[in-house]
């Protein structure tokens, strides 16, 4: 296999293992979302430490740490990415796995949006209908669903929130993390030992295979990223844009197919609509691709 080929397999497994994690959190219930994130953050951060340790990373980790700029910017991404893992746990244990998908499904959209407002970004006539598609596909959800899916929304801004912070941070994965998880840190743990102390913490109250599950919510974090980080350097932006819907696809079959959610036909017809929006995005992106590559090579040609 040629490093292309590598980079597109690793790409499809982070995409994969991210997709099975709503069979991953129930296993820890009856632990609530905030315990399970507590612990998910310690451990992450344990887990990145090693790794800092074994990939000999302390010198660029530090060089992190002085750039006050990169620690604001990776604060904000820590923050970003606590609300989104708090509302994807929260989702996938309280049985709206479909929800969870939803706002992976409509995230590369809303970071478009946010291209807009935030960085002043153009949009192209295809992109705006993409995203007018799927403002009505939001409108058909929230009266099938009787409210907003803010789940999904906040899954959805939350993590655009965290891609932007991040890219403007341009810091390595490992890097990154381990001072995203450093900053949470502190906090998760101090709620860890709040609960531990009041006697409502559901860790060691189940037996010991219950509380070893735990220790692997850093592995769990730290595997589909190294997988990803990897195949970044390997394919495209374009290759690993249409490797990102295998996540919420496979959530979607979870939700459907194993947890057995609800799916009347209005939320069928807002989930059509959010898919067509992403295939008229995503057609448009790779065809204006196309034609600047010919631009580019015309005029090198010259």
């Amino acid at each position: 296999m040629n490093d292309s080929g590598r980079g597109v397999a690793l790409g499809a497994a982070a995409y994969l293992m991210w997709g099975l994690f709503p069979l991953y959190f129930p296993l820890l219930e009856p632990a609530g979302a905030l315990e399970m994130l507590g612990h998910r953050i310690v451990w992450s951060t344990l887990t990145v430490g090693l790794l800092i340790l074994l990939l000999r990373r302390r010198d660029s980790l530090l060089a992190v740490v002085r750039d006050r700029r990169a620690l604001r910017l990776l604060t904000f991404a820590a923050v970003a990415i606590s609300v989104n893992w708090g509302g994807y746990i929260y989702g996938v244990t309280h049985d709206r796995v479909v929800e969870t998908a939803l706002g992976y499904f409509i995230n590369p959209l809303v970071i478009v949006l946010m291209g807009v407002f935030v960085l002043g970004e153009r949009l192209r006539p295809l992109q705006w209908a993409a995203l007018g598609v799927a403002g009505v596909a939001v409108v058909v959800l929230t009266t099938a669903y009787g409210r907003p899916p803010w789940i999904a929304i906040t899954l959805a801004l939350s993590f655009a929130c965290y891609g932007l912070a991040k890219k403007k941070a341009s810091v390595g994965a490992v890097e990154s993390l381990s001072v995203e998880t450093a900053v949470l840190a502190p906090v998760a743990l101090g709620y860890l030992l709040l609960i531990g102390l009041g006697g409502t913490a559901e860790v060691g109250q189940h037996g010991v295979g219950h509380a070893l599950l735990f220790t692997t919510t850093g592995i769990i974090t730290a595997i589909p990223l190294i997988c990803f980080g990897a195949a970044a350097t390997r394919v495209s932006m374009t290759t690993l844009g249409l490797l990102q819907y295998l996540a919420p696809i496979l959530q979607f079959l979870l939700g459907v197919l194993w947890f057995r959610e609800e799916m009347p036909a209005a939320r069928w017809a807002g989930f059509v609509l959010v898919w067509v929006a992403l295939v008229v995005f995503t057609v448009e992106a790779l065809t204006h691709r196309r034609r600047q590559l010919a631009l580019a090579a015309e005029a090198s040609a010259v």
